[in-house]
Order: C-alpha cells, then structure tokens, then sequence
C-alpha cells in the first residue's frame, strides 16, 4: 500500500468500527457490509485485527443470505444485552474500565480537554458522555484525517489519545465482551469481532504515530 491508501484504510476501519458501537447497527449499515461495500484488509496487519476481519467475514457469509431486518433485529437486541443495560457487562465508555477515574467522573473532563486542546468537539447527534467508545473513535477520525491533510501537529494529539485513554482500557473491553460468549456463539459474532479489530487498530495506530512521536 501507498500512503494515500493506507490513510483511506485506517478511515474505513475507523468508519466500521463507529457504525457498529455507535448504536445498534443499521439495516443500512448491515446492507452495506452483506454487498461488500466495506472491504475487509487484504494481508496480515496484526494478530488481534487479522482475528477480527476473519470473524468478520464468518458473520457476513452466515447472515448474507437472511433477511437483513432480522438480523438488524437481532443485533439491537445483542447491542442492547451488551452495551446498553439493564446492567451492561460490557459499558463501552472509558472512565467504566480506569481504575484512576470515577464512571463518567474527573476522567471525562480529562478527555474533553484533550479534545478542546485539538480544536475538537464531539458531534452533537451522539447520544452519550464524550468518553463513549464511538466518541473516542470520531476524534480519532478527524486526527487521522488532519494527519492525510499534512497537519503535524495531529500526530502529536493521536499520541495523547492512545497513551492517555483509548490505549488504557481497549484491552480490558474486550476481555468483557469476549467473556461473554463460548467458543460457538463466537465464531461469527459482529460484536466481538470489532472489539478485536478495534484493539487491533489501537496496536496499528501506535506503531504509525512512534514513527512521528515518540511514546
């Protein structure tokens, strides 16, 4: 890959990944992901990622076939099982997994300042504390993409993130989720397969930002 194209595949992860803790997935998103509109990586990137498309792609080719408002149906109950409650095992919020913060406490007016110090602000169509998972992604998002754009300075930003909040509770996420199904139910799941992914990512965008920023 070149660099324009590997730019365009952390966007397109980084994409995925909001769709599918963002909110229960959509028929639209589920339509998008059984016509192969979103592309799984070619090659190895890394354990944890390369794990995750591969459940991916079992998820896809078990439910392509079905009508995609029962599988929608089924995801928003999963999702909501999941990440939504009553009591949750699996909160998708940072300060829920730091030992050093309160839930949705002094940590998350931490992250919003790391944010403010990028010039960022969350989205206002997201429903959730600004230290939800969807929220962590879409600032990395716009990081990455003010990184394609030539701005320096968003690399030095990305390495705040992943070493101050994503980088230190990614893992401990998806112990809780992957505790929550055997073997079987696991093969395929959608869920588990992005928190492997997203962990991936974590471990993929640390190695691109130490080329520019040190840890």
């Amino acid at each position: 890959m070149d660099e324009t194209q590997i730019y365009e595949a952390r966007l397109e992860i980084i994409d995925f990944l909001i769709e599918v803790f963002y909110d229960a997935p959509s028929e639209e998103f589920l339509g998008r992901l059984f016509s192969d509109e979103v592309t799984v990586p070619e090659g190895e990137i890394n354990d944890l990622m390369d794990r995750g498309f591969e459940r991916l792609e079992a998820f896809i080719e078990a439910n392509r076939s079905r009508p995609v408002e029962d599988v929608a149906d089924e995801l928003r109950t999963e999702y909501t099982r999941l990440f939504v409650g009553p009591r949750p095992p699996a909160l998708p919020h940072e300060t829920y997994y730091r030992e050093d913060t309160e839930f949705i406490g002094e940590g998350l007016a931490e992250l919003e300042a790391d944010y403010s110090a990028a010039g960022w602000s969350p989205y206002e169509e997201y429903p959730e504390e600004n230290d939800h998972l969807a929220v962590e992604l879409a600032f990395l998002r716009n990081l990455v993409d003010r990184q394609r754009r030539g701005q320096e300075a968003a690399f030095g930003y990305e390495r705040v993130l992943l070493d101050e909040h994503i980088g230190r509770w990614d893992e401990a996420f998806l112990e809780t989720v992957q505790a929550e199904f055997d073997v079987v139910e696991a093969e395929a799941n959608l869920f588990l397969a992005a928190a492997e992914v997203f962990v991936g990512l974590v471990e993929f965008e640390d190695e691109i930002v130490a080329q520019q920023v040190p840890g």
